[in-house]
């Protein structure tokens, strides 16, 4: 089975912390003037279909990176990078619109040779993960799971403010979730349901590739796409200052 080469040193922090405050009040005007235009400002996503234009600051043309994209597809030669990627597109294309996102994971899991599969969980989403670690196991994976809330840690311990325990003393530990599961040594981690910002630190430390299954939103029923499909119309007052 294939293991994630990761070292010890790149499962700690390195980068540095960058300061950038931000600005509850800004002046739109000026800002729209300002806007580095990327992928996200593009009506034509011409790199996919190949019958289009591309627009001027396309990432593809003329504000390309040459140099970056042949190092980004040397890193493709690595052996774990090569299996991830040659088995995420087979599982793709042979199984476009055919299987749901729990059947994708489990199908790519046995194309990488994946034996221990962990579960990285928020607590309030433990049945939905006892049901996740149920299919699994039918498919003869072994399967560890590590709740958010394990260890019962007080939120104070680590400086959370005393107020934000109106929604729960224990705080949610996502770095001790992912060293668990590096202690048990997993092929895989799947991501059910952790909090924003929490999730990032799991990515973080998790020394196995990482896939999330689900993605929190208590307000909408963990489907947080529901937001920008109504983002012009029936819940327009997420947009900010226009």
């Amino acid at each position: 089975m294939l293991r994630a080469a990761r070292s010890v040193e790149n499962v700690l922090p390195t980068r540095p912390v960058l300061i950038r405050k931000y600005k509850k009040s800004v002046d739109m005007q000026k800002m729209k003037d300002e806007i580095t235009r990327s992928c996200i400002d593009c009506g034509t996503a011409n790199c996919g279909s190949q019958n289009k234009v591309y627009p001027k600051f396309c990432l593809t043309t003329e504000n390309s990176d040459q140099e970056l994209l042949d190092v980004a597809i040397k890193e493709y030669d690595k052996e774990e990078n090569k299996q991830i990627m040659l088995n995420a597109a087979e599982v793709e294309y042979e199984f476009y619109c055919k299987m749901t996102r729990v059947e994708e994971t489990i199908e790519f899991a046995k194309r990488m040779n994946y034996y221990k599969l962990g579960i990285a969980t928020c607590a309030g989403l433990i049945n939905e993960s006892r049901i996740l670690a149920r299919i699994l196991r039918s498919h003869g994976f072994e399967v560890f799971g590590v709740a958010c809330k394990a260890g019962a840690v007080d939120k104070t311990e680590v400086g959370i403010p005393e107020k934000c325990k109106g929604v729960g003393a224990t705080m949610c530990n996502p770095i001790h979730q992912a060293m668990r599961l590096n202690k048990e040594e997993t092929d895989l981690n799947i991501l059910i349901g952790l909090c924003v910002g929490h999730d990032s630190l799991f990515y973080k430390y998790s020394k196995a590739p990482v896939t999330t299954l689900v993605v929190k939103d208590r307000v909408l029923g963990h489907n947080p796409a529901a937001a920008l499909y109504t983002a012009d119309s029936y819940y327009g007052k997420i947009m900010g200052d226009r």
